[in-house]
């Protein structure tokens, strides 16, 4: 599960982003206050909300005292439309910039295009949790084993291993692969799940989420 910590005093608009991303296994905390926000243990969560309206503390102060201390991805969620907060914002160490009013989806897809940068810049060998699966340059190991995969596979695999846990929209498979093309029913994709379940030997593995895409169990 991904854990967030969102700062923004609009209570409503939290709750709703909470609710969307929570489909996703993202878990959302959120603080209206931010002083109550960086005391919140921030280096706990794997991404940063953050509003730049707060009561108290203006949130590129927040970002300024963030980037000082924690190595978190910044995402600035605002209204503010003069370009100097976004420029500030990045100058700061903003990692993204999206302005309100926004669909939730864009946001998830953000969250998780963001935290795919980071996992590389900061491992480019990754291990899953269980232990099952390793990443090492172009090759994915299973239980210790190499598997044979195509490069359509190996890029979903992959993908699934990095984020094991976590529900990957069809989409966001799709748009993360460079080799894969799929038709207007989707179907190549599930072709493609089919295949990496049978050489793994384990079905369980790889589970459907209904009506969002696949996630590595």
């Amino acid at each position: 599960m991904i854990n967030i910590l969102m700062i923004e005093d609009d209570t409503e608009f939290a709750e709703l982003l909470s609710e969307y991303l929570a489909q996703y296994d993202i878990k959302v905390t959120n603080f209206e206050d931010p002083y109550l926000g960086l005391s919140a243990g921030v280096k706990k969560y794997d991404l940063l909300i953050l509003d730049l309206t707060l009561p108290g503390m203006d949130g590129l102060e927040v970002c300024k005292e963030v980037v000082e201390k924690y190595d978190i991805p910044i995402i600035i969620s605002s209204a503010r439309s003069d370009i100097n907060d976004k420029v500030e914002g990045f100058a700061l160490g903003a990692d993204d910039y999206l302005p309100k009013p926004y669909d939730p989806k864009e946001m998830y897809a953000r969250i998780t295009s963001l935290l795919r940068r980071y996992s590389k810049s900061n491992n480019n060998e990754i291990t899953a949790p269980a232990g099952d699966f390793e990443i090492k340059g172009d090759t994915i190991y299973f239980k210790g084993e190499a598997l044979s995969l195509t490069p359509a596979e190996f890029e979903v695999l992959s993908l699934l291993v990095k984020h094991q846990g976590i529900t990957q929209s069809r989409e966001q498979i799709i748009n993360t692969s460079g080799t894969m093309s799929i038709d207007s029913q989707g179907k190549s994709l599930d072709v493609i799940i089919s295949k990496i379940r049978t050489k793994l030997g384990d079905n369980k593995r790889i589970q459907a989420v209904r009506g969002v895409g696949y996630k590595l169990v």
